[in-house]
């Protein structure tokens, strides 16, 4: 740490993102240097064992991405394997931190997880997405090293319905507190606007864990992004010994600068425990003023303005990282979803990495924050392709009745300051008909929607859907007991089902997964329920049923960007309803997406061979335009244009047309030619306001990378290099899927190489891999020194290309 930063941080100007998320103490990342291996040792945790052969690793680590996709594995998490892995890492504490208390804060684990000190237990925590901290303090050596074990236990390696990935897998901190300090998560800050003036309403808990009464002086400022501190408080606080106590306090702003989508201001407030004058604690935590309203006949506003959530769900992996995935990369993915009109995520179904929340504050995403996908007993886990065969039930269902009230609590505390955070979801269709609960009502009859063979009717073995209420009841209660503020809601698979019991009624605001037509009859129905698409497929249809409708607030298609796991049959590595893939690049039902999504002007073009008697139009049409000469083909466009016109080599091939938001794609059927075909978006008045054109290519001849100056930093900064094939004239080749091999130079390691490609099943995490539609990306990692690196690409008859990596 530079002299410049460590006085910026002292007064607490400077926010170190993961401050937020630790909220106490001076906490350090310890990432780095720890030893690993997949096996159940004896005697792992026992403070002399002899690691001296395990594998050398840093963190974030997934050992599944790692490991050989194999048919004989479950498809639901992506053919990977799981297992028992032990971590351990040797840490000193000098002998000045005597008196100090030590504590390890895990942001997450997968899963079924065992941390020990020194020989000692310091406690489990099965579920793999929650955050946790133990307090080490009594078995510290303090002036010596302390031997940190962990052992991961995800032998049940088919316990979800998606991939999970397995290990450490999100970043760890060493935390040296005074026995008085700030509780875990003990700031929270609720924002409130009145007239254009700010109320930050503060709640800060402070935990004593000393043996004497305490006489504190909180003081809480709000810091403006100027570094301008618009507002202070100071409270005197009389703590008694080993008692945790919160004081709370007002903060009033005028003029407060908003937090919305488009300029997502942000404020941080410091927080300090003073003891005699002196600073024993502080923390800063970012916040700012929003607003948030929730009707259920015009939907939503936020900031009192009515709009509709455009939102994707998201699982937590990205391709060949798995589930360790750095913010760098999240921030890119992020960026890239809202270029194409996305505002709102829906963290499917688990909590994500403290870095999401904080990402999507900075950018101006809003979150539903999401727990569960199972309560108290299993869901099918398909084993060899996506609703094919034989299910399993592993799962997280044997935890809940101990775990699942805290996991929930933990996750609302740990987020409840994101701006970007609009509700709390307690489960994903766990009320899905006989998977496992079932009805009287799915018998079937014409009024509740359901017919004999829908479900396979009522089962009266399966578990009663009417305990649905109850658990519901109880996990919104343990929701409120730490946040408001905000609502809570579910994504309801068997919304009919669910009527007949207290679960929808339970919840402030209902989503409804795949079940459009049921949104006009439940309004009638249910005036007061506020409803909204919790899950929805990429068709056109259902946006028109949020678009057309002002009483239903948004949707979120299933999904944001391709995930591994819930995979089809061999060969497939995942789901691939992403508007962006593997790899980043946005597909062509992404563009669609755009079209239908985002202000700005834009136009698509995409091509594919018409089946005879086709019904409807394509939404996955691929920029390509080589073709066998007169061959018919269809051209079609993704545009918010009010028309369109096709041309060919500048000439016109495609006739001007309207168009049609019930539709919203426009198409022409053309014979080929090659040459530049090109689709132009005009106005109402015939005027240009877009264009994208299609090249003919030829073969593939050279590798290029359109970046430059690249730069990241030494700490574990991230290089994401985009590599594509071009032809002699410098066209890209979309089919080309050439070989490519990746070496480094400098102080950097590849991380993997993703092209994108769901049915590749080979090793990604090597230096060597094929191209998918005339692309691979490549992730770079610093490894902690400073320097020059440089990349190279190749592949056989192909030009070489490089690029240079500055990392400081």
């Amino acid at each position: 740490m530079t002299s410049n930063k460590l006085l910026l941080l002292i007064l607490g100007l400077c926010w170190l993102p993961a401050f937020s998320q630790v909220s106490f103490g001076e906490p350090q990342k310890i990432n780095s240097d720890w030893k690993f291996i997949l096996n159940d040792a004896k005697d792992a945790q026992a403070e002399k064992f002899d690691d001296k052969a395990w594998e050398a690793v840093d963190l974030p680590h997934d050992w599944s991405v790692k490991g050989q996709l194999s048919p004989t594995l479950a498809s639901c998490t992506g053919y990977l394997p799981g297992g028992i892995g032990w971590y351990r890492k040797s840490l000193a504490v000098p002998a000045a931190k005597k008196g100090q208390k030590v504590y390890l804060y895990f942001e997450g684990v997968y899963n079924r997880s065992e941390v020990f000190v020194n020989g000692h237990s310091l406690g489990k925590r099965p579920n793999g997405y929650i955050s946790f901290a133990y307090d080490a303090t009594p078995y510290i050596n303090y002036g010596g090293d302390n031997t940190i074990a962990v052992k991961v236990d995800h032998s049940q390696s088919a316990d979800s319905r998606w991939y999970t990935g397995s290990g450490i897998y999100r970043n760890v901190w060493l935390v040296y507190a005074n026995p008085v300090h700030i509780a875990q998560w003990g700031v929270y800050a609720v924002p409130e606007v009145s007239k254009g003036n700010g109320t930050l309403s503060v709640e800060v808990e402070v935990e004593n864990s000393s043996s004497a009464k305490e006489s504190l002086t909180i003081v809480n400022e709000l810091i403006a992004k100027d570094g301008k501190t618009v507002a202070k408080s100071s409270q005197k606080l009389q703590i008694a010994a080993n008692k945790n106590q919160t004081v709370a306090t007002k903060l009033q702003v005028k003029n407060a600068k908003l937090w919305d989508l488009n300029n997502p201001n942000l404020y941080r407030l410091k927080t300090t425990v003073l003891k005699d004058g002196k600073q024993i604690d502080a923390t800063v935590t970012t916040t700012g003023f929003r607003t948030f309203t929730f009707n259920a006949d015009k939907g939503f506003a936020l900031n009192g303005k009515w709009m509709k959530m455009k939102g994707v769900c998201l699982h937590h992996d990205a391709g060949v990282l798995g589930s360790a995935v750095p913010r760098d990369v999240w921030k890119t993915r992020l960026q890239t979803l809202k270029s194409i009109g996305v505002n709102a995520i829906r963290t499917s179904h688990n909590p994500q990495s403290p870095d999401f929340y904080e990402l999507c504050d900075e950018i101006g995403l809003l979150v539903l924050n999401e727990a569960y996908d199972e309560w108290e007993y299993p869901k099918r886990k398909w084993l060899t392709g996506w609703n094919v065969g034989t299910p399993g039930y592993e799962g997280s269902f044997d935890i809940f009745a101990q775990w699942g009230e805290k996991d929930l609590e933990d996750m609302v505390r740990r987020d409840r300051n994101h701006l970007s955070v609009f509700g709390w979801s307690i489960g994903n269709e766990v009320d899905y008909p006989n998977d496992p609960y079932s009805h009287p009502v799915l018998a079937g009859t014409s009024a509740t929607g359901f017919t004999q063979a829908m479900y396979g009717g009522y089962k009266p073995d399966a578990p009663d859907a009417m305990r649905l209420g109850g658990i519901a009841k109880r996990l919104v209660a343990a929701v409120k007991k730490y946040d408001k503020s905000r609502p809570t809601t579910a994504g309801l698979a068997g919304v009919a089902m669910s009527n007949e019991t207290e679960y929808p009624g339970a919840l402030d605001i209902t989503g409804y997964n795949y079940t459009e037509s049921k949104y006009d009859s439940d309004h009638k129905k249910y005036p007061k329920r506020v409803i909204y698409g919790s899950e929805n497929v990429h068709d056109i249809e259902p946006w028109l049923a949020v678009k057309n409708n002002e009483h239903i607030f948004g949707q979120f298609l299933w999904t944001g960007i391709d995930y591994l796991g819930e995979s089809g049959a061999w060969p497939s590595r995942g789901f691939y309803s992403g508007l962006v893939d593997f790899a980043g690049l946005i597909k062509p039902r992404g563009y669609f997406r755009q079209s239908l999504w985002s202000d700005k002007p834009m136009i698509f073009a995409g091509t594919y061979i018409p089946r005879a008697k086709e019904k409807g139009l394509s939404k996955d049409a691929w920029p390509l335009w080589n073709y066998d000469n007169g061959q018919q083909v269809r051209v079609v466009a993704y545009t918010n244009a009010a028309k369109a016109r096709l041309e060919l080599n500048g000439k016109v091939v495609g006739e001007v047309k309207n168009y049609d938001p019930n539709v919203g794609i426009i198409s022409w059927d053309i014979p080929f030619a090659a040459g530049k075909l090109e689709a132009i978006g005009l106005d109402s008045n015939n005027k240009e306001v877009s264009r994208y054109a299609i090249t003919s290519s030829d073969q593939p001849a050279t590798l290029i990378i359109d970046q430059k100056d690249v730069v990241i930093d030494r700490e574990k900064g991230i290089a994401q290099i985009r590599v594509q094939a071009v032809d002699k004239n410098g066209v890209p080749v979309m089919l080309a899927d050439n070989e490519v091999t990746c070496t480094i130079a400098g102080p950097a390691k590849l991380l993997g190489l993703e092209a994108g490609n769901n049915s590749d099943m080979t090793d990604y995490t090597d230096n060597v891999q094929r191209m998918f539609h005339g692309h691979i990306l490549a992730y770079i990692q610093a490894t902690g020194e400073e320097g020059t690196v440089t990349v190279t690409f190749n592949s056989p008859w192909l030009k070489t290309t490089s690029v240079t990596i500055k990392i400081k």
